[in-house]
């Protein structure tokens, strides 16, 4: 029987869609006080796919939705032996029975203001044997003497075995005990995290133009280096770190997502070399704006990262969005926008009260749901 058939019947997500829909869950059990009741939650997906990104985020909108500080214990079963989750024995204080000091992990707040995320990442990366001792973690909420606070969601994430990465098959006994969600790649939900986390604007702007370099994974091939969201994001790490031109960087970036989509990137950056200022855009300048499809993505993608630090100067906002307005097919104009309004949570209210915005809003504001 083929190894995919075995994640048929798993539920497919992008970060977006699994981040929302396991945020909304978690805010009312929080609320409700019986986050125990709540399954514990096994994440699917290729390497470098955004797994342990959907967990931060989770724990950010679960802040945001219950007024609680969450705090996350990041455990790689791959580093434990099955005795290490249950503790060190010691002797009792009248030395007649062995008692096992609690390991660090269990070592939780329990206080009525947190939440506690334990997020056991990359748990296919473990033997069987440890994986086993995640059963009474995930169904029982405890390993041996120890037990969870009952402020306590748990979560695993694992790579399938049909990636050919490091997992060893999970035990039905312990799947059987989880919900199961498979992570898959979504350019457009890449882009909106990717905007708000400030990745680095020639990264977004490739990436515009080539979604389909988003993540190149291929579980057959032997390439140690490969594009995943995750290399993407340690490219602009590179990019955002050190002062150099692309030639000098090159190695550092071939190095991350492998030579032939870093000469690719590496020449595609050329065109940031012709496109107008972008500050003389916000300072309510109207040079010429290119029209061939990968400048214009080149150009959206720095003025939308312009514009994130310049966010509070709303006259430059609005002159960026006069100069998009009438300079620039509509659907890029679209783009743009929707890049403003995910800065954060209610930056779309401060761009409600620039008359340019409300302008283009009533024009074209039917665009940003696809439709004509």
């Amino acid at each position: 029987m083929n190894e995919d058939i075995k994640y048929a019947d798993v539920p497919s997500m992008t970060v977006t869609r699994a981040v929302d829909t396991l945020s909304g869950a978690y805010a009312q059990v929080v609320k409700k006080g019986i986050i125990k009741t709540f399954p514990s939650v096994m994440l699917w997906g290729a390497p470098g796919v955004g797994k342990s990104q959907a967990v931060r985020q989770i724990a950010s909108k679960i802040e945001e939705s219950t007024g609680k500080t969450v705090c996350i214990t990041d455990v790689r079963l791959l580093l434990f032996n099955p005795i290490d989750l249950r503790g060190i024995p010691t002797a009792n204080e009248d030395k007649t029975l062995a008692v096992w000091l609690r390991p660090k992990i269990f070592q939780m707040d329990e206080s009525a203001d947190v939440v506690n995320i334990l997020f056991l990442d990359e748990i296919t990366s473990a033997p069987q044997s440890v994986q086993a001792a995640g059963y009474q973690i995930t169904l029982d909420r405890t390993v041996g003497e120890h037990k969870l606070p009952d402020n306590c969601i748990v979560i695993a994430a694992g790579n399938r075995v049909t990636d050919k990465s490091v997992a060893y098959r999970m035990p039905k006994a312990l799947a059987n005990r989880l919900l199961h969600i498979t992570i898959e790649t979504d350019f457009s939900s890449w882009r909106e995290w990717a905007v708000k986390k400030a990745i680095n604007y020639k990264v977004i702007g490739f990436l515009s133009f080539r979604p389909d370099h988003l993540s190149r994974f291929n579980p057959g091939a032997e390439d140690m280096a490969f594009a995943t969201p995750r290399a993407w994001e340690r490219v602009s790490d590179v990019l955002n770190s050190i002062d150099a031109d692309m030639d000098t960087l090159y190695p550092l970036i071939a190095g991350l997502i492998g030579n032939g989509m870093a000469a690719e990137f590496r020449t595609w950056c050329e065109i940031y070399s012709d496109l107008p200022n972008t500050e003389d855009i916000f300072k309510g300048k109207s040079p010429k704006a290119p029209t061939r499809p990968d400048a214009l993505y080149a150009l959206t993608s720095a003025m939308t990262s312009y514009a994130r630090d310049h966010r509070n100067s709303l006259r430059e906002i609005a002159a960026s969005i006069s100069y998009a307005d009438s300079h620039f097919p509509a659907d890029y104009s679209v783009l743009l926008l929707k890049d403003y309004m995910s800065f954060d949570q209610d930056y779309k209210k401060k761009l409600m009260s620039v008359p340019e915005f409300m302008r283009w809003y009533r024009e074209k504001g039917r665009l940003l749901n696809g439709t004509v």
